[in-house]
């Protein structure tokens, strides 16, 4: 049956005007919503190694912009939202383990909240050929771990029931998404051991990786579709280009071994070597997914380079956190996080001698990422971070009348600053005293901060 030519065009005209409204209102709040600006890296919290107390959750609220917390602290995570609806909020789940360990099984039953995404004792029961095993029949137990049992990541069955338990349990709960743990490289981390059904360490390794690849494009899906964020910790990304790019595109990803020294602390930093900075770099450059980066730190030397480095990575999603520990006991803060750098007004850059340098409204950095002394001229009138401030004294106002006696007398030119030396793996934060004089003490404040669909401001 025909439609009658008016009611054609009624038709069309409403669908028109709906089109045209609707576009409007898209356009709107695209214009409405600001482009993300390269600030200096934001402060994220590890907050896995006890469960947070009341302060420290006030602390964080008003420090952090990313908190990862177990699975167990939904309450956390609930006070944390009321403190401040804009911070994101990720629970801890390991893809590669499931653990029997106390708090993981209790009374002989998996617990309500896993730090997995397949419980141990479901797993016995139901599916023990989720158990990954070595050439000789057994079970594969992480050394250092205690109860961490590696499981069959490259299964399918595994990865989909993995992937509907995480999927189920984020949305119930409220979370902004997924830390997801050991994204690793290589089984040798944990285990000496020889995967069944290959015949050498390369082959596990292979396995294991290729498995992970598919499981993370399953969980990332799944989680998008949630609209829940995908943040993996995916390791030693120098070795195989592409790896982080393919990791991160569901929200990001973590770095737990940023600004790592190579050679057992004597040569340059790790994170500069192979193709792994430049997709760090271009990931920060986009502005659309996380950057989480982690620098174990030991001394000021550490400190400092973890911080520039990431500095050299500002964009909107760079988010940097120093570890002093081995556990991540504590929430870590850094006195450099408070140097106010401000946002970023070039791209880094590197230097024909290996130190890369990037200059920001308030300051500048630079890294020497080499295993040698190098020198490099900073710009003009700045001052390290965290150095004291003397205000200089003012020049009396001159009282006589009489005119100078030669104006070309008092010509003088500024001296080019002198050429700053930096050690090995080490690395310079020099800010503006100016800003500082002139602000007291300031830091810069994010107005807003998204990744993907997720927007607050």
């Amino acid at each position: 049956m025909r439609d009658h030519p008016a009611a054609r065009w009624t038709a069309g005209l409403v669908l028109v005007a709906a089109c045209l409204t609707g576009c409007a209102t898209s356009s709107a709040q695209e214009i409405s919503a600001p482009p993300p600006k390269p600030l200096a890296p934001c402060a994220w919290w590890y907050g896995i190694g006890q469960p947070p107390t009341s302060q420290e959750i006030e602390l964080a609220a008003k420090r952090y912009q990313v908190v990862v917390l177990n699975a167990d602290q939904g309450a956390a995570m609930r006070r944390l939202r009321q403190l401040n609806p804009r911070v994101k909020v990720l629970v801890y789940k390991d893809l590669s383990s499931t653990r029997n360990y106390a708090g993981a099984v209790d009374g002989g039953q998996d617990a309500v909240f896993l730090p997995s995404g397949i419980g141990y004792v479901a797993a016995q029961e139901h599916h023990p050929e989720w158990f990954a095993q070595d050439v000789n029949g057994r079970r594969i137990e992480w050394q250092g771990y205690p109860k961490h049992w590696q499981m069959t990541v490259w299964n399918p069955a595994y990865q989909q029931a993995w992937t509907e338990a995480v999927v189920r349990e984020v949305t119930r709960e409220g979370w902004d998404g997924v830390l997801a743990d050991n994204d690793f490289n290589s089984l040798s981390h944990y285990s000496s051991a020889v995967l069944a059904g290959t015949a050498n360490v390369a082959e596990t390794d292979r396995k294991l990786r290729d498995g992970l690849d598919a499981f993370l494009s399953k969980v990332g899906d799944a989680l998008t579709n949630a609209d829940k964020l995908l943040v993996p910790n995916v390791s030693e990304t120098h070795l195989l280009p592409g790896r982080w790019t393919a990791h991160s595109r569901f929200g990001g990803a973590m770095e737990e071994n940023f600004g790592f020294r190579e050679n057992g602390g004597t040569g340059g930093l790790l994170t500069f070597r192979g193709n792994e900075f430049q997709e760090l770099r271009a990931q920060a450059a986009l502005g659309e997914s996380m950057l989480l980066l982690v620098t174990r730190t030991h001394n000021a030397r550490e400190e400092r380079s973890g911080y520039a480095s990431a500095a050299l990575l500002a964009g909107p999603r760079t988010c940097w956190t120093r570890a002093t520990t081995d556990d991540y006991r504590d929430p870590e803060w850094s006195t450099l996080q408070d140097s106010g750098l401000g946002e970023a007004i070039d791209a880094a850059s590197r230097l024909s001698n290996g130190v890369w340098t990037r200059t920001f409204t308030h300051g500048w950095v630079a890294v020497n990422t080499t295993a040698s002394t190098q020198t490099v001229v900073p710009p003009e009138d700045l001052i390290a971070a965290g150095a004291s401030i003397s205000l200089p004294t003012p020049t009396p106002t001159p009282t006589s009348t009489s005119k100078p006696t030669s104006t070309s007398s008092t010509a003088t030119s500024t001296p080019a600053p002198p050429p700053l030396t930096l050690a090995a793996a080490d690395a310079a934060i020099l800010i503006d005293p100016q800003q500082l004089v002139k602000r007291g003490a300031w830091r810069v404040t994010r107005d807003e901060f998204r990744v993907g669909s997720l927007w607050a401001r």
